[in-house]
């Protein structure tokens, strides 16, 4: 038998699901601002704003993915 899953496995569930969406909707919108920054022209700098932003999405989305496995790994 299994067992019921507690408040904190939920929880942390919740927490992957969300690192899971941000990792794909922040793929999409950065492919996405590619492609328009090329077929419109934008100035580097703008595209490289769209960059900036991606890695600080990522860069979260591995902070909290390193959270949730020490907290795992302790229990």
């Amino acid at each position: 038998m299994t067992k019921p899953p507690t408040p904190q496995d939920k929880s942390t569930a919740a927490e992957a699901r969300m690192v899971a969406i941000v990792i794909a909707v922040t793929m999409v919108l950065w492919m996405g601002a590619q492609w328009l920054g090329g077929r419109f022209g934008l100035e580097a700098r703008y595209v490289f704003l769209f960059d900036l932003a991606a890695m600080a999405a990522f860069f979260w989305a591995l902070v909290v993915t390193w959270r949730i496995w020490q907290r795992q790994k302790r229990q």
